[in-house]
């Protein structure tokens, strides 16, 4: 199975950066971002103030994955 990363430019707190990921991330990040009613920009910044140490793209990828984790299992 193959996902091909898609690279976008952001604007975090004024600067331009760019994130590298996954379709499937960008998809969920939209969704919770239209979830939280906040744009897709304004999430990319709480992710990032809020990340400890490596780059964005990491960051966010783990951000989409906690939210499932947190999410109770059917069984």
């Amino acid at each position: 199975m193959s996902s091909s990363i898609i690279h976008r430019a952001v604007i975090i707190n004024g600067r331009k950066t760019s994130v590298s990921i996954e379709q499937p991330f960008w998809v969920e990040l939209k969704s919770i971002a239209a979830e939280r009613r906040i744009g897709l920009h304004r999430l990319i910044a709480e992710v990032d103030a809020k990340r400890q140490q490596g780059n964005l793209s990491s960051a966010l990828r783990l951000f989409v994955l906690a939210r499932y984790r947190a999410q109770p299992t059917v069984d």
